[in-house]
């Protein structure tokens, strides 16, 4: 069931996308336009389904709930290639395929990243089946939640950490702290985001979108930190092993695989109690929340 949900999903976000930049005409220009497309396939679109379900649950027209869900798939896609380029994480493979850098070269990249930012932007500014007022919120959350405050924060504490670690005699608790404090920016803000635009958008109050995204966002990088040691290069689409070789403060380095396990297991408690409110209305979520923390990719 989720599977094809997201893969439903991530297929109506795609052809969005790629409705949203028709080709120029200009074959130089148009090449930029493939590795944006490219850049976009592939995935599985779990913060647009999060767009489209808490829109749905909220209430919001259905126009403006694929809008709002392309612009975070655009800069959830600019955010990975960003972080695939040598500066950062230096990765070949994403999705399967070779990253983006290493298929065009790094130059147009980069370049594809900046336009998916920017066509985020344009694709929330198009929204007009919501009172304006709510669609201003909406992209000021964005630009909060991708920016400075948010992901592109919790991106350079994360290579801030690798090359100024806590010492080993730092309290657990401080450590937790860091690691969480990181996550909640670098992988959370765009999943709670996520969450909050259906309530944004409908007029809703976003508490406890807010609450289950917050769980769901940890628990997304708990999952992420196992398959690391856990998973395969096959199964993953992805590099393995990456984040122990490079020093990398996670949630397995900290907890163990079993103590990871657990916290998993507690924040999926977590995030379906917020759900409670919603009844029936929210099951997919709650099966997302359970397929997030079971994953193998």
């Amino acid at each position: 069931m989720v599977d094809g949900r997201l893969a439903e999903a991530g297929a109506r976000i795609r052809d969005h996308l790629r409705e949203s930049v028709p080709p120029s005409g200009v074959a130089e220009a148009d090449l930029l336009g493939e590795a944006v497309a490219y850049a976009s396939e592939g995935g599985k679109a779990v913060r647009g389904a999060l767009v489209l379900e808490s829109c749905a649950i909220c209430g919001v027209d259905a126009g403006a709930a694929l809008k709002a869900a392309s612009a975070i798939e655009a800069i959830h896609a600019y955010s990975l290639v960003h972080d695939d380029l040598p500066a950062m994480d230096d990765d070949d493979m994403r999705r399967g395929r070779p990253t983006l850098h290493r298929a065009y070269g790094e130059a147009l990249a980069i370049l594809a990243g900046d336009a998916l930012q920017s066509l985020a932007f344009d694709r929330l500014a198009a929204i007009t089946e919501a009172p304006p007022e709510r669609v201003l919120a909406l992209v000021g959350a964005l630009a909060r939640d991708a920016g400075p405050r948010g992901m592109v924060e919790g991106q350079w504490l994360d290579m801030r950490a690798e090359s100024h670690p806590l010492p080993e005699s730092a309290p657990m608790e401080d450590r937790l702290r860091r690691i969480e404090d990181i996550q909640s920016r670098k992988t959370g803000a765009l999943l709670r985001w996520s969450c909050e635009a259906g309530p944004i958008l409908g007029g809703q109050d976003p508490a406890p979108f807010r609450a289950y995204a917050d769980a769901v966002g940890l628990a997304f990088q708990v999952r992420d930190d196992l398959l690391d040691v856990e998973g395969s290069a096959e199964e993953t689409g992805k590099a393995v092993g990456k984040d122990a070789a490079a020093g990398k403060a996670t949630f397995v380095g900290l907890l163990g695989v079993d103590g990871a396990r657990a916290k998993a297991g507690a924040l999926l408690d977590e995030a379906l109690a917020a759900l409670d409110p919603f009844g029936p209305s929210a099951d997919f979520l709650r099966e997302l929340a359970r397929f997030i923390v079971t994953r193998d990719r």
